[in-house]
């Protein structure tokens, strides 16, 4: 059996709304905090230098936006557990990947990479009219079991619907506004010479935006401590696909009706300027994104939500495949697709399989869209 992703709703003040997130979520946020306390600890890395490692990004938190720093102080709080865990799981790629360099485990380290396979189906090429924004999430077996969708009631602003890890405060998700974004993992020769704000909260950032121009802009102009795509969607029909460098952002457009990305650089600019290092991790990114562009093709103009979720179940190549059964990668840990999510913005639509190679139930989540009610 595989376990639906629960839904944690919350609402008012940072610090309540995170108090209220951290009781909601505790089991599944002190299970992740356990999995990435010990993913450090193989690479050699005591408590102290855990420590250190968080303690680098707890200021920038606080200097991004307070609000977030108060938010994963009550997500701690209401889990009972430390600020530096949550934190951790708010800087886990960054802390990581800066793990990875200070210890001797590094070069085995830095082939588990956090892979995604990210689809947009502009109206025009939908059967009902309707962009569909989807991603298949590719990480560790063990995070099918820290995922949580939560339901973030703003005071200011659209209300949110975002699948993340527990204790994270965004990760791919939608907004009432029918702003939709998903993230891929991208890796450059520019990563880490400097600290930048943490993924999760750029991510809660754009989605926390009314108009589409601001939620771009939280993607483009953020400094970044590594390379990430971002895709940011509008269901009035607008996607770009930003491929991040952590000083300089690239842009990819739809072309026929379709935006597909996988894990590296295609935008000829970025690949002018920069040295792409993440595809010898994820060297299946080479024909994942040509897998589920030549499957949906030929649909065009009929693609609906459920042919998007069959291209993500695709398993050419198998076990290297869009659909990513357990399997062990170039490190020997034991990764899989964790979670498909599949979007519908204008009407407020998530649906999220967890584990899809095993599983092809969805759950279906939904947001309140007062913008499409003033349209009708």
């Amino acid at each position: 059996m595989v376990e639906p992703c629960p839904l944690i709703e919350i609402a008012g003040p940072p610090r309540e709304r995170g108090r209220s997130y951290g009781r909601q979520a505790a089991a599944r946020i002190r299970k992740g905090i356990a999995h990435y306390g010990e993913q450090l600890r193989a690479m050699q890395l005591d408590q102290p230098a855990v420590r250190d490692l968080v303690a680098r990004f707890l200021p920038r938190i606080a200097a991004f936006d307070p609000a977030y720093a108060e938010e994963i102080a009550g997500i701690a709080e209401g889990a009972g557990v430390a600020i530096e865990g949550v934190a951790l799981l708010n800087a886990r790629t960054e802390i990581l990947k800066l793990g990875q360099r200070e210890s001797e485990a590094r070069a085995d380290a830095a082939r588990n990479p956090d892979g995604c396979t990210g689809v947009v189906v502009l109206p025009a090429a939908a059967e009902a009219g309707r962009l569909i924004h989807a991603q298949n999430w590719d990480w560790k077996v063990e995070c099918a079991e820290t995922a949580v969708v939560l339901h973030i009631r703003q005071e200011h602003g659209p209300d949110i619907l975002t699948f993340t890890e527990a204790g994270g405060l965004a990760r791919s998700g939608l907004n009432a506004a029918g702003i939709a974004l998903t993230a891929n993992y991208l890796q450059c020769d520019r990563d880490y010479r400097t600290l930048g704000v943490p993924l999760a909260l750029i991510r809660r950032r754009t989605l926390e935006q009314e108009h589409l121009a601001l939620a771009m802009h939280a993607v483009h102009a953020t400094p970044k401590s590594a390379a990430n795509n971002m895709i940011v969607s509008h269901c009035g029909g607008v996607a770009i696909d930003f491929e991040c460098a952590p000083d300089e952002t690239f842009q990819v457009h739809p072309e026929n009706g379709l935006l597909v990305h996988a894990n590296h650089f295609v935008s000829p600019v970025a690949l002018a300027k920069l040295r792409d290092t993440g595809i010898a991790a994820t060297p299946d990114s080479l024909y994942r994104d040509i897998r589920v562009r030549d499957l949906l093709r030929p649909a065009l103009g009929r693609i609906t939500r459920e042919t998007v979720k069959a291209a993500l179940a695709d398993d050419f190549a198998a076990p290297w495949s869009v659909c990513r059964p357990p399997r062990r990668n170039l490190s020997g840990v034991l990764s899989a697709t964790v979670a498909a999510v599949v979007m519908e913005p204008e009407l407020g639509i998530m649906e999220v399989a967890m584990l899809p190679a095993l599983n092809r139930q969805f759950t279906t989540f939904r947001l309140d869209m007062p913008a499409r009610r003033r349209a009708a």
